[in-house]
């Protein structure tokens, strides 16, 4: 474990090594597992404000279910998390030739909103949590993802590297610049 600020991060996070390979795994992530993606709870009046100009980007069922229960639902723990079409994908899911992307991205990269998704979204496999008065940075295995552990340890990516841009935007970029040098030092004495 290692200790930037108040943020405890996994060594996982240094010695996993991870490439998304969209074209093996289909964005699995976003259709498997027993809940939705977790929403911060600023991220809901975001995606409230902005859903008319996310729905053209939407599957019909996905689109129906947003209208019904609205841009969140809950999980077993109480906790936001994006609703679900028929207990399986995203309702934000869209799919293009039998992969998964997202509806609220997708309205992002084509100048719509602001909002590129949500921060669960872009930083997964990482997951964010609160231990104490700490912020734990930590990998979450999950077989859907073994094609990015192959690929990412044949390009030699370290997932702190390939997490840059979510990390950036969840932690800022000093704790970035300051996790790479703990990172690249304790390479260094483990290598």
């Amino acid at each position: 474990m290692i200790k930037i600020d108040d943020v405890l991060v996994s060594d996982d996070i240094r010695d996993i090594h991870f490439v998304c390979k969209l074209s093996a795994c289909h964005g699995d992530c976003c259709v498997e597992g027993d809940a939705g993606a977790p929403l911060e709870e600023d991220e809901i009046s975001i995606l409230e404000d902005y859903i008319d100009k996310i729905k053209p980007f939407l599957s019909e069922k996905g689109r129906e279910v947003i209208e019904l229960l609205g841009v969140f639902d809950y999980d077993t723990d109480a906790s936001y998390v994006t609703p679900l079409v028929d207990n399986e994908e995203c309702a934000f899911v869209r799919f293009e030739n039998g992969i998964a992307f997202c509806s609220i991205e997708k309205a992002w990269l084509e100048g719509k909103i602001p909002f590129q998704k949500p921060i669960s979204c872009h930083l997964y496999p990482v997951r964010i949590s609160k231990v104490g008065d700490f912020t734990a940075v930590n990998y979450e295995k999950w077989s859907v993802c073994q094609p990015a552990l192959i690929l990412g340890e044949k390009k030699g990516v370290p997932l702190y590297w390939f997490l840059k841009e979510p990390l950036v935007r969840k932690l800022g970029e000093a704790w970035y610049e300051r996790l790479v040098k703990v990172m690249e030092k304790k390479e260094e004495t483990h290598g």
